[in-house]
């Protein structure tokens, strides 16, 4: 009894820690977390379990619905509220493939964490991955205070938006051929990147 208790307050202090987390450390914690399962050779053979846990750790602190509304821009606020559940969704599936078939990629780049920028209830995390060939390029991730947790609501590859990138194609797609086609070009996309 003494033990079960003793796990369950070590887990509620994990979670209270993790909810109050300074922004660096909770993005370091995470993209150490993405690593390990890459890098971890029971995991290479079960492509299914470990994209299962690729996605699960990049959920904890990606804000999936934050991410599809400010890529959508200006075709979100005349969705219906069904709309945009389902559409949060699909983006959320997208950015998880996505995320999964690059990070798989991952051969012992160092990641080296540059500066945090905290503006209230902003912040961004400046950081560069350099490769085994000593190219570097930098890797900079937006996060916004929700509730008293840090999620991220945009990476920045290059001095490229995700979300920025994404409303413009996006744009470009419902202008010219309607919201619905755009809804039918994710479904198809998330279905070529489903398989590992």
């Amino acid at each position: 009894m003494f033990k079960r208790i003793t796990v369950a307050l070590t887990a509620m202090l994990f979670l209270v820690s993790n909810a109050f987390a300074n922004p660096t450390e909770l993005v370091k914690s995470t993209v150490s977390e993405v690593v390990r399962i890459v890098a971890d050779p029971n995991l290479k053979k079960d492509t299914q379990k470990r994209r299962q846990m690729l996605k699960k750790t990049i959920g904890i602190i990606f804000d999936y619905p934050e991410m599809a509304k400010r890529s959508l821009g200006k075709h979100w606020n005349v969705r219906t509220v069904a709309e945009k559940k389902a559409f949060a969704n699909l983006f959320a599936t997208l950015l998880e493939n996505s995320y999964a078939s690059k990070i798989e990629s991952y051969n012992n780049e160092k990641i080296v964490y540059v500066k945090e920028i905290l503006d209230n209830d902003y912040a961004e995390i400046k950081s560069k991955v350099v490769t085994a060939a000593r190219d570097e390029f930098t890797l900079d991730y937006k996060l916004m205070n929700s509730n008293g947790k840090w999620m991220v609501y945009d990476v920045v590859i290059e001095g490229v938006s995700l979300v920025s990138n994404y409303r413009s194609q996006f744009n470009k797609i419902i202008t010219a051929n309607g919201y619905e086609k755009l809804v039918k070009k994710l479904e198809s996309k998330n279905e070529e990147l489903k398989a590992p």
